[in-house]
């Protein structure tokens, strides 16, 4: 059994907790949290479970075999370096952290003391993006032309980060997992109509090597709430809606034929294929809960996370990168490598 102490019982806190208690393999030692109302909640729902405004307890106790943390990302690096150079495995709240370079430094930590680092990406443990990975990655769609996401509502304004670094972090999270390669550059713009806070609305648009783009359209000023992604390919493509309550994932049989003419440009012809739409059975279980048991297996086993360090660092250096665009209206910044977000492969 791997006994856990959670940091942070805010927001997503509560729902690690819970779903640690459902886990046979995990026990929830103690709780840390700076506000006392919060562990008041705690105690009232768990009365096993320790609690403390001090994180050093938590550090300290060698019952504690790993720490999750669930707070602001400028407190990341700080938390679960502490932790790692404490003996603890560590299950860190995306985005990673606020640098690239801090990242790399919890990757090295962690390998140093040969500890688990993963980051709870949750989206990539739900049964929708794991069936769109098995879809990509069987070759049915073709070739991968576009992605293109929507991730907008009336949302919360966040102080310690923009609405990139809250809201993108998922999709990027979701594409690094399906797609079998990484963007070469990204290109973002965004705006802040609140006087002295971040950006709420951006796009992003990322190129790959070839003929593959992604665009993510993210926002905290919609009307709506929509959760929309598309994933074009040139035999089929895939409609993922997470505000569907079924069909989550619907795969058309539609696309293009392009018939060039020998003679003149006149000559070409598009063909429109207009096949079968199916909507294929989707594992309906907890993504949390999903995640949390493969980061015991993988404390258990040795084995890289499928949100390993390696995968978050892939996302924050992303993320850098389209902060720096849209701090520059627009302009195209080049990742240093086109393999950037190599697909870690199937759960």
């Amino acid at each position: 059994m791997i006994k856990f102490g959670v940091i942070g019982y805010g927001y997503w806190g509560p729902n690690l907790v819970r779903n640690l208690f459902e886990v046979p393999q995990a026990r929830v030692v103690a709780v840390s949290d700076m506000r006392t109302e919060r562990l008041a909640e705690v105690t009232s729902r768990y009365p096993s479970v320790e609690t403390t405004t001090d994180v050093q307890d938590l550090f300290d106790n060698p019952a504690i075999d790993a720490i999750a943390i669930a707070t602001p990302v400028s407190t990341h690096f700080d938390l679960a370096l502490r932790a790692l150079r404490s003996g603890k495995h560590v299950m860190l709240e995306k985005p990673m952290t606020s640098t690239s370079e801090q990242a790399r430094r919890l990757i090295d930590e962690a390998a140093r003391r040969n500890l688990t680092l993963m980051v709870d990406h949750t989206f990539v443990y739900t049964g929708a993006v794991r069936k769109m990975k098995e879809i990509v990655t069987s070759g049915k769609l073709g070739d991968i032309l576009y992605y293109d996401s929507t991730r907008i509502n009336l949302g919360l304004f966040q102080r310690d980060v923009d609405v990139i670094w809250d809201l993108a972090v998922h999709d990027l999270a979701i594409m690094d997992y399906i797609l079998p390669s990484g963007p070469c550059a990204v290109s973002a713009t965004g705006i802040n109509h609140q006087f002295g806070g971040t950006e709420n609305l951006a796009y992003i648009t990322m190129f790959f090597e070839g003929n593959l783009i992604a665009h993510l359209n993210v926002n905290w000023l919609s009307p709506v709430k929509v959760r929309r992604t598309l994933v074009g390919g040139s035999k089929q493509m895939i409609v993922y809606d997470d505000m569907e309550p079924s069909e989550k994932v619907k795969i058309y049989d539609k696309g293009i034929t392009l018939n060039s003419g020998t003679d003149s440009l006149y000559k070409a012809l598009v063909g429109y294929r207009s096949g079968d739409m199916f909507a294929p059975q989707l594992d309906v279980s907890e993504a949390l809960k999903v995640e949390i048991q493969h980061f015991l297996d993988c404390i258990q086993t040795g084995k890289e996370p499928l949100t390993g360090g390696q995968a978050g660092l892939r996302i924050v250096e992303i993320l850098e990168c389209a902060s720096r665009s849209m701090k520059q209206r627009g302009k195209l910044v080049e990742l240093e490598a086109s393999d950037l977000m190599l697909s870690q492969g199937a759960a």
